[in-house]
């Protein structure tokens, strides 16, 4: 919490909110406690001129003294002040003199207004200040109230407010963890805050500087695998004249490994290069290709390889299904789909491929009878290379890397699974076209 932005930014502006609320709380309380003050001194003040100008008859004492529902620390009373030992004294003294003063007389403190009359008689209005003290409080308090309550709610607002400031910082992040790992496209020149354009430029740069560095190691491999297609052809070649001379036994033996191992050189070099144009720069968006043609066409030119090992390769489906793709990357992908099946298959084994929809999506299924794949390594077949350990099966582990590469590019899903659950046995491959 203490490296994030959004809580930092959050809490420090809370709390400027907060202690800005409390100093204007206690301004306003120290205000409204002397404006509730001077309203109570400004009764006392009417109150005598009341009396000065109606010339009402006092007596010596309280004014309200015995009335019923007055409290008797609310009280205002009214008394003629006379000297010390003077008939009727005061509870004041006599000495105050007039105006707006405070005064203490056993032990109370009282608010008092003292006032000489035009016939000489003087008067005090008072008031024991501890209870004018308490309305005052009470009328500060209840102008403060409602400041200390808008607090929580500002801190929420800013909260919100910060949250939804750095909505599109958040946007551009998950934009970036969404993409695909050959997904080096520059971001898109949106609208964005200024502060985030220079971060987004910067990154832009950085991808451009990636991608170039990625497409020249990609050339150097597909120019190298192609350069490298003419000798092992040539090697081929003589091969083939060596064999229809008379050879030694031993000879014929070491001229067949021979020949073995330049034909998986070669099939190792097509990869390669099927690998290389698979992982080029994404280009437009292609039209919608039927499948059911892509894959006879498919099976047509792999049916020599399942022929010499007897096995029953077919293919069923709508015949309407259509998906967005190249062609030619379509082809590449589900063929090798289809040559790993047949490389795996035991002979006289089953291979099928079944086209379907599923909720606006097409799916091609690819099913085979070989040992199938543990689910620890669904992951790692798909890395370049990588073959499972224990697999004596000729190749030289990219063809599912070249699948998983054309299907990203096509904006596919791959998903591995057993074709026979219950054994479990078998290859279950399934590619999930978006609608």
């Amino acid at each position: 919490m203490r490296q994030s932005l959004q809580f930092r930014l959050s809490a420090s502006l809370s709390l400027l909110v907060v202690a800005m609320a409390l100093i204007s709380g206690a301004v306003s309380f120290v205000l409204a406690f002397q404006d509730a003050i001077e309203l109570q001194d400004n009764q006392l003040r009417e109150v005598a001129a009341l009396i000065f100008r109606q010339n009402l008859p006092l007596a010596l004492g309280v004014s309200n003294h015995g009335v019923a529902d007055i409290d008797p620390e609310a009280r205002v009373i009214v008394q003629l002040l006379r000297q010390p030992g003077a008939p009727g004294a005061t509870q004041l003294p006599a000495s105050l003199p007039d105006g707006m003063q405070t005064a203490t007389q056993g032990g109370v403190t009282w608010r008092v207004y003292v006032r000489t009359l035009a016939s000489g008689t003087r008067i005090a209005v008072a008031q024991q200040t501890a209870m004018r003290d308490e309305i005052a409080i009470n009328s500060a308090i209840r102008g403060v109230i409602p400041v200390l309550l808008l607090i929580p709610l500002l801190v929420l607002t800013l909260a919100a407010l910060v949250r939804k400031t750095l909505r599109p910082l958040k946007k551009l992040a998950a934009a970036l963890d969404g993409r695909g790992e050959d997904d080096l496209q520059p971001l898109p020149d949106t609208p964005m805050p200024s502060e985030i354009r220079p971060f987004a430029v910067a990154i832009n740069r950085l991808l451009n500087r990636v991608a170039q560095s990625v497409a020249v190691q990609r050339r150097f491999v597909a120019d190298a695998a192609h350069e490298l297609r003419s000798p092992l052809t040539a090697l081929s070649l003589q091969a083939e004249q060596l064999e229809a001379t008379s050879l030694p036994p031993l000879a014929r033996e070491r001229l067949a490994a021979l020949r073995g191992g330049i034909k998986r050189g070669r099939n190792l070099l097509e990869q390669l290069l099927a690998l290389a144009r698979a992982q080029e720069v994404p280009m437009a968006a292609a039209g919608p290709v039927a499948l059911l043609p892509v894959l006879r066409e498919i099976l047509e030119e792999l049916m020599p390889l399942a022929e010499a090992k007897a096995l029953d390769l077919g293919v069923s489906g709508a015949p309407g299904s259509r998906v967005r793709a190249a062609p030619a990357e379509l082809k590449t992908m589900f063929k090798n789909l289809v040559e790993n099946a047949i490389q795996h298959s035991p002979v006289n084994g089953r291979i099928d491929i079944l086209v379907r929809q599923d909720q606006g999506a097409t799916v091609v299924r690819v099913d085979d009878e070989g040992p199938g794949i543990a689910p620890e390594y669904h992951e790692r077949v798909f890395d370049p290379f990588y073959r499972l350990p224990g697999n004596r099966a000729p190749g030289a582990g990219l063809g599912l890397s070249i699948v998983k590469t054309i299907a990203v590019r096509s904006g596919a899903r791959i998903t591995l699974g057993y074709a026979s659950p219950q054994k479990p046995a078998g290859l279950r491959v399934e590619v999930v076209f978006p609608a």
